[in-house]
């Protein structure tokens, strides 16, 4: 497993942006889809957005298509979450997660190995 660190969380004001930034340990980050996570007051985890291992294959839930951006740095051993246009219904501990046998950034929690301890992201409207 890869040990994971988020940070970039903050208070923003509806329609302002944050990058939160996703550090691992180990030199085979390269090697693990990542995706990001949030969850809600109240609310289950839902999936944000993730990227493969390889090619870089991103894949997005509708709420954050057109508005979010995921890219990863392997030298930096560094996955981010670019977030734009923001609402007050992003806001939610955001978490990134990690797993080195996936082929795809699947949606399902349940499939990534490795979490991080989350970042907070609250939007003020």
């Amino acid at each position: 497993q890869v040990q994971l660190v988020e940070s970039g969380g903050g208070l923003v004001q509806a329609g302002g942006s944050l990058r939160l930034s996703c550090a691992a340990s180990g030199r085979t980050f390269s090697t693990y889809t990542v995706g990001w996570f949030r969850q809600g007051l109240g609310k289950e985890r839902e999936f944000v957005a993730g990227i493969t291992r390889n090619i870089g294959i991103t894949n997005y839930a509708a709420s954050a298509k057109g508005r979010f951006t995921i890219s990863r740095d392997n030298g930096k051993n560094t996955v981010y979450l670019q977030m734009n246009s923001l609402k007050p219904e992003d806001t939610a501990v955001y978490y990134c997660a990690a797993e080195a046998s996936l082929e795809y950034p699947w949606r399902d929690s349940a499939r990534y190995g490795s979490w991080g301890q989350g970042t907070q992201v609250t939007v003020s409207s």
